[in-house]
């Protein structure tokens, strides 16, 4: 069931959207689906809570719960053959009665060595250590197709410097391998953008498990992207 007209708004920036539109005209945003069970279950979640993070929740929501059940398991396991390996059998013979003791011969005494302390020579008070070099931004490599998690498009029209700023922040964030490519350069893209992205992974799996990274730190609406040159 399609959301109804009031419904059918960019996540990111409210512009109001066309059933069937894949991407909202006004900031290059991937628009929610509107037909199946992702757009049912969307629709429900926005009468609910009224603020949606996109379509990208349901298989990453799937996908943690398929691990916490792994790791449930896993860990029922492991304590079931902790207890196994901790159990000792003890067999008792009949013609055994009688319990012989035995005397230890002391250990002979060795005398203790005495250890002896050296003060350090104190060095000359040299030049501080130099400070790790600040995170820098990364630039997709040169004919590379893969994926990647955008977190921004910024137009073209507002400059490149503060697609580079939202990039450093993002980085300060504690985001990795965090950049800025020109949409007009690659064929996946629509032209007139600059991208704000995060991650450079070899196929849409890798990168999906890693948006609800960026969404907790503050990321609205990431979303995973197939980056062709």
């Amino acid at each position: 069931m399609s959301p109804p007209d009031d419904e059918r708004r960019c996540t990111r920036c409210g512009t109001p959207y066309s059933e069937g539109q894949e991407y909202c005209l006004e900031c290059g945003a991937r628009l929610p689906a509107t037909s199946g069970l992702v757009a049912t279950l969307g629709s429900a979640w926005r009468r609910r809570i009224g603020w949606y993070p996109g379509d990208w929740i349901w298989p990453t929501l799937l996908a943690l719960g398929v691990a916490a059940a792994a790791g449930a398991a896993s860990a029922i396991w492991l304590a079931d053959d902790s207890s196994s390996a901790n159990a000792t059998v003890v067999a008792t013979s009949p013609a055994a009665t009688s319990v012989q003791q035995t005397q230890t011969a002391p250990e002979p005494t060795v005398p203790t060595a005495t250890a002896t302390t050296t003060t350090p020579t104190p060095t000359a008070p040299g030049r501080p250590a130099p400070r790790p070099p600040a995170a820098a931004l990364v630039t997709w490599p040169a004919s590379r197709s893969g994926w990647t998690i955008v977190l921004d498009s910024i137009p073209n029209v507002n400059g490149r410097a503060g697609a580079l700023a939202e990039a450093r922040q993002a980085l300060h964030l504690g985001l990795k391998q965090v950049g800025v490519l020109d949409s007009s350069s690659f064929s996946s893209l629509h032209p007139g953008y600059f991208v704000v992205f995060s991650g450079i992974y070899g196929g849409e799996a890798e990168a999906q498990s890693h948006v609800i990274d960026a969404h907790r730190r503050g990321y609205r609406a990431p979303y995973p992207r197939r980056i062709t040159p």
